[in-house]
C-alpha cells in the first residue's frame, strides 16, 4: 500500500496531458454546464440548443489546437499511468472522428429545434443524452486498449438506451428501447467473456501487445487458438453490435422505428462509425504485430460478415412500409459496405497502404450528409402530418412541397451511388481500393457491392415514386425554415463534394496516413513499452505464454 501511494504523484497527469485530451474535457464541461443550466435560467428548450452547441464549438476549437500539436509531434498519449500504454490516443483518425460527430451534432441539434423544440420540456435531459453519447463515440476511437474500449462502448450505449425511449408518449418508443438495452446488455457480456479470456491468456489488455503473441499462437494451431480466437469473437460481437452487423442486427429497425427521427438519424450514422473506425483501428494494429499471413482466416470472416451485412439489409429493405424502418435496413446494407474495407487490413500486408480506411474516411463524411438530408425531411413531415412516416405518406410531395422533395431525391439517389451524387464517388473509392490488392476475395467482395447497389435501386426508387408520380389531396406541407434550410444544404453538398471530390480525398488520406505513420508501440508509454519488449518473441514472451497455457 505504501508503495502505491508513493506512485501516486507519478501517475498525475501533466499539464501538456490537459491540453493533448482538451477535447474530452470540454465535452464533459458541457455535459455540466447543460444539467446545471436549469437551475439558473430555466428549461428553455432553444436556449439549452444554443448552450449545447457553444460548447460543442469550443469542443472544436480545441480539437484543432489538438490537430496541430499531433501534426508537429506526431500521436500522443496521456491522463493515463505509462504502464498502461494508449488507454487513450490522440492521433490523426480519432482527431477526425471528434470534428466528424461535432459537425454531426450540431446538424441534429438544428434538426431538433426544427421539428421537436416546442413540443417538449426536456431538453436539458435530451442534450445530455446526446453529448453524452457522443462523448462515448468518441472515446471508442481514441483506445486500443480493451478495458478502455469495453467502458467507452459502454458510455456510448447507456445514453443512447435512454435516449431511444425519450418519447414518453409513444409506446413504441418504451419498447424499442428496452429491445435496445436487452441486446446491449448481451453483447456487452459477451465482450467482458471475450476480454476475461484474453487477458487470462496473454496477462494484458493492450492490443498491440496481444497481436504480437497472438500471431504465433494462431499460426500454431491446438487448444490456445481455440482460445484466443473464441476471445476475439467475442470483442468482434461487441463492436458488431454496434455497427448492426448481422446476425446482431434485430435490434436496429425496431430502435429506429421507435425512437425520435433525429435521434434515429443520430444513431444511424454516429454508431455505425464509431464502430467502424475502432474495428479499423485494430485491425491495422493486428496487422501490424499479428502477421497478415497468420491474420487471412479473420480476414475472411470478416468479408462474410460484410456480404451478408449489406446483402440482408438490402433484402430486408424490400418489404418496409415505413420510411424510418427502410432506411433502418439501407444503414445496416451501408455498414456491410464499409466492413468490407476491414477485411483488406489484415489480410494482403497492407501494412503500408492506407486506401481502405482513406476510402471508410471520405465515405462516412457522405453517408453522414446523406443519411441527415433523408432523415431531415422525414422528421419534417413526419412532425406535420401525424407521425405517419409510410412511403405512401410522401405522395404527391414532389410537386406540392418541392423544397423537401428535391433534397429527398438527391439523399436517396446519392446512397444508390449514382452520379451526380458524392455518394457515387465515395462508392468507388471503396470499390478501388478493394481492386487494387489484386487478390480473388476482395474482387469477390467487389462484385458483392456492385450486385447490392442494383438491388437497393428498387426500394428507394419507391419514395421517390411516390413523390413525384403518384397523386395527393393533402395540402403542401408548412416546413420551418431551419429544417428547410439544413436539409437542402445536405442536398446541394452532395453535388458539391462530386464536384469536388479530390480536397475530400486528399483529406481522407491524410488523416488515415497519420494514423498508419506510427505504429502502435509509437503510441505506447515507457512502461508499456518496456513491457511489449519483453513479451516479443525474440524475448522469449511466446515461449513462456506457451508454456503457462500448455502450448
Amino acid at each position: 500500500m505504501t508503495e502505491l501511494i508513493a506512485e501516486i504523484p507519478a501517475w498525475f497527469p501533466k499539464a501538456s496531458e490537459f491540453l493533448t485530451f482538451s477535447p474530452e474535457l470540454a465535452w464533459v464541461a458541457t455535459l455540466c454546464l447543460i444539467m446545471l443550466a436549469p437551475l439558473a435560467i430555466g428549461r428553455d428548450a432553444r436556449i439549452t440548443a444554443g448552450l449545447a452547441i457553444v460548447g460543442i464549438a469550443v469542443t472544436a476549437f480545441f480539437t484543432f489546437k489538438v490537430m496541430g500539436i499531433v501534426s508537429a509531434e506526431g500521436p500522443q498519449t496521456g491522463l493515463t499511468p505509462d504502464r498502461t500504454g494508449g488507454m487513450l490516443i490522440a492521433d490523426n483518425l480519432s482527431l477526425f472522428f471528434k470534428l466528424f460527430l461535432l459537425a454531426f451534432l450540431v446538424g441534429v441539434s438544428i434538426l431538433w429545434m426544427s421539428v421537436s423544440a416546442n413540443q417538449e420540456d426536456d431538453a436539458p435531459e435530451f442534450f445530455v443524452l446526446m453529448v453524452g453519447s457522443a462523448l462515448g463515440m468518441s472515446l471508442m476511437v481514441s483506445t486500443q486498449n480493451i478495458l478502455m474500449m469495453i467502458i467507452a462502448i459502454e458510455f456510448a450505449s447507456l445514453p443512447s438506451y435512454a435516449i431511444v425511449g425519450f418519447n414518453k408518449q409513444k409506446r413504441i418508443a418504451a419498447e424499442a428501447s428496452l429491445k435496445y438495452m436487452i441486446f446491449g446488455s448481451v453483447s456487452a457480456a459477451v465482450m467482458l467473456y471475450g476480454a476475461s479470456l484474453i487477458y487470462g491468456f496473454f496477462g494484458t489488455l493492450d492490443v498491440a501487445q496481444i497481436a504480437l503473441n497472438a500471431g504465433p499462437v494462431l499460426e500454431a494451431g491446438g487448444a490456445n487458438r481455440l482460445l484466443v480466437g473464441l476471445g476475439m469473437f467475442c470483442l468482434f460481437v461487441g463492436i458488431a453490435f454496434k455497427i448492426s452487423a448481422v446476425p446482431f442486427h434485430f435490434w436496429c429497425p425496431d430502435a429506429f422505428q421507435g425512437a425520435k427521427t433525429e435521434v434515429t438519424a443520430w444513431l444511424s450514422v454516429a454508431s455505425k462509425a464509431a464502430g467502424l473506425l475502432l474495428l479499423m483501428r485494430l485491425a491495422h494494429v493486428f496487422c501490424m504485430y499479428a502477421g497478415a499471413e497468420v491474420l487471412h482466416g479473420v480476414a475472411i470472416v470478416i468479408a462474410i460478415f460484410a456480404t451478408i451485412t449489406c446483402t440482408v439489409g438490402n433484402l430486408s429493405a424490400y418489404k418496409q412500409t415505413s420510411t424510418k424502418r427502410m432506411l433502418a435496413y439501407s444503414s445496416i446494407a451501408h455498414a456491410g459496405y464499409m466492413m468490407a474495407a476491414a477485411a483488406i487490413l489484415v489480410d494482403a500486408n497492407k501494412v503500408e497502404s492506407f486506401s481502405a480506411i482513406s476510402a471508410v474516411l471520405a465515405y462516412v463524411v457522405v453517408y453522414m450528409l446523406m443519411n441527415l438530408g433523408a432523415f431531415g425531411v422525414v422528421a419534417l413531415l413526419e412532425s406535420k402530418n401525424g407521425g405517419d412516416d409510410s412511403i405512401t405518406a410522401f405522395a404527391g410531395l414532389g410537386w406540392k412541397t418541392p423544397v423537401l422533395a428535391i433534397p429527398m431525391l438527391f439523399c436517396l439517389v446519392s446512397l444508390v451511388g449514382i452520379p451526380p451524387f458524392a455518394g457515387f464517388i465515395t462508392k468507388w473509392y471503396l470499390l478501388a481500393a478493394l481492386g487494387e490488392t489484386g487478390v480473388g476475395l476482395y474482387w469477390a467482395l467487389a462484385i458483392v457491392i456492385v450486385i447490392n447497389t442494383l438491388i437497393s435501386l428498387w426500394y428507394y426508387m419507391r419514395v421517390v415514386v411516390q413523390m413525384f408520380l403518384r397523386e395527393s389531396d393533402k395540402p403542401a406541407t408548412d416546413v420551418p425554415m431551419s429544417g428547410a434550410l439544413l436539409v437542402n444544404v445536405c442536398g446541394v453538398l452532395l453535388i458539391v463534394l462530386l464536384i469536388f471530390s479530390n480536397p475530400l480525398k486528399n483529406r481522407s488520406d491524410k488523416y488515415s496516413a497519420g494514423l498508419f505513420a506510427a505504429s502502435p508501440t509509437a503510441l505506447a508509454g515507457e512502461g508499456a513499452k518496456d513491457s511489449l519488449a519483453q513479451s516479443s518473441p525474440q524475448a522469449g514472451g511466446t515461449e513462456s505464454l506457451e508454456n503457462n497455457h500448455g502450448g
